[in-house]
């Protein structure tokens, strides 16, 4: 149900939203929304309801956050189990803002795909609060896998997996890049790379361990630029030949976001991704003694005060599509970044840092309120082109009459100095200690039900659903991109 300005209505909502400014990917507009069934069935002026009210004045009204980049309850390559299960995962992520999270089911050499998915469905199912999917983490694409098990994961909704170019236990070489991009394309699918030269890294780290640096401060000096450039580029050149999408994910270097620029304007269907952590800390913040710069390390790692700038350019000129947490929590304990003992070598530490639950708040307080991006372009950032990307629109990441109430109302003038007492992850530090930040949501609502107000938890764990994902759709994204061209050497334009 629309109505017109000024029309007014009495009936029955099971929610009502009043006297918000609401605000999606292309629109801002004042409106009062009705929810009955989890769905948003009336936008208009001056509703009027018999059931609950929720009185949002002053305040912001967003589509739910969309976090399609973060490590729930999985191992690493090295057998490491990440901090946070679906539970507290799922908990930090709604204070965030999030109605939707998609993180990692990861496959272990000669692991089959359907036990990977056993696993994890049993691992989220009766815990996570808010709605979710998975990508896969495929580093087996045997036979088997390419030509059975991988379709039947696709039949299952889920429609994108992630390769990696570096860590030994998980790498693909070219071949099986090739392989797995020319499956993807025809099932409509998305790869996305961790793109890092591993060679390059390794040369480097093994030199400078011989020389005796090898504190976690010098991690950022063994993945140079030059590691993810290279490997950057090289993935773009295989997705182009086989005329698949890419997602390029944690981009952190200017030219890494200058290749994939010039991919998109030549027609390629190349997506970028970058992370708070590239926005908001630097290598600066590793140069200190003994094991803390272990809370820091991260890959690609942190980079310098220049390379920040470039990367809001990247995000303000349409390069990058997503801006996403990248959580990786392992606490500073012996249970994470200091699991081989109290002085790790920078090749020892788990990798990964922590932030679910500020990467909206962060992007809002430092991009929006200070002019960086627009309010529209961080809905779209942060939650309209995660929805579409990964075959979720228009039941996620929007406001409009038909869609799921995922709602997250938020107090724009809402300050709050960043601690680790008062985030809702398993950790027991955050790289953002100190961080004053200005606007956060205040009231979270997936699919209709209140999961977080005035502070407090209020959806039941296991309340979440899994969401059966399309197949991408990758039309109609921001950015330097002339959608309808198709590159005269594609692999697969030439057969055709």
């Amino acid at each position: 149900m629309n109505l017109a300005e000024g029309e007014s209505k009495m009936t029955h909502f099971d929610l009502l939203i009043k006297g918000g400014t609401v605000a999606t990917a292309v629109d801002t507009f004042a409106a009062d929304i009705g929810i009955n069934d989890g769905k948003i069935s009336a936008l208009g002026s001056d509703l009027q309801s018999t059931g609950r009210t929720i009185n949002a004045e002053g305040k912001l009204v967003l589509p739910g956050g969309v976090e399609s980049h973060c490590h729930i309850a999985q191992e690493s390559s090295f057998g490491l189990m990440s901090a946070d299960d679906y539970e507290s995962g799922s908990v930090s992520a709604a204070f965030g803002g999030n109605t939707t999270m998609i993180p990692f089911a990861s496959q272990k050499r000669g692991q089959s795909l359907y036990e990977v998915l056993d696993i994890y469905h049993e691992r989220a199912a009766s815990k996570s609060v808010i709605d979710y999917s998975y990508h896969l983490i495929l580093s087996d694409p045997g036979e088997s896998v390419l030509k059975k098990e991988l379709p039947a994961v696709f039949d299952q909704g889920i429609m994108s997996f992630k390769v990696f170019m570096t860590y030994d236990l998980v790498k693909l070489d070219d071949g099986q890049m090739l392989d797995v991009l020319d499956v993807a394309r025809e099932h409509g699918a998305l790869t996305m790379v961790h793109a890092e030269n591993s060679a390059l890294i390794n040369w480097v780290s093994r030199r400078l361990l011989e020389r005796g640096y090898r504190d976690p401060k010098y991690h950022a000096v063994s993945h140079p630029r030059a590691a993810e450039v290279e490997a950057v580029q090289r993935a773009v050149q295989m997705a182009e030949f086989i005329d698949a999408p890419m997602l390029i994910v944690h981009v952190s270097t200017e030219k890494a976001a200058r290749a994939i620029s010039t991919a998109r304007y030549s027609g390629s269907k190349i997506f970028g991704e970058t992370c708070p952590h590239y926005l908001f800390l630097t290598s600066e913040q590793m140069n200190m003694p003994g094991p803390e710069a272990a809370k820091f390390c991260c890959s690609p790692p942190l980079r310098d005060n220049k390379t920040q700038e470039a990367m809001w350019q990247a995000l303000q000129n349409g390069t990058f599509q997503l801006i996403s947490s990248d959580h990786a929590a392992y606490r500073y304990d012996e249970t994470g970044k200091l699991n081989t003992g109290p002085n790790p070598t920078f090749k020892e530490c788990a990798n990964g840092v922590p932030g679910i639950e500020l990467r909206m708040p962060l992007m809002y307080s430092e991009g929006v309120r200070k002019g960086r991006i627009s309010l529209n372009q961080f809905v779209s950032l942060t939650s309209t082109n995660a929805a579409k990307m990964f075959g979720l629109h228009p039941r996620k990441g929007t406001i409009a009459v038909g869609t799921d109430a995922d709602i997250a109302i938020w107090d724009p003038d809402l300050e709050r100095r960043v601690s680790v007492e008062m985030l809702h992850d398993n950790m027991n530090y955050t790289p953002y200690e100190g961080f004053i930040v200005k606007g956060w949501p205040t009231t979270v609502i997936n699919r209709g039900r209140v999961v977080i107000e005035d502070g407090t938890l209020k959806a039941a764990k296991g309340s979440g659903e899994f969401l059966k994902r399309k197949p991408c759709d990758l039309t109609g994204m921001p950015g330097n991109v002339a959608p309808e061209f198709i590159p005269e050497k594609s692999f697969n334009a030439r057969l055709r």
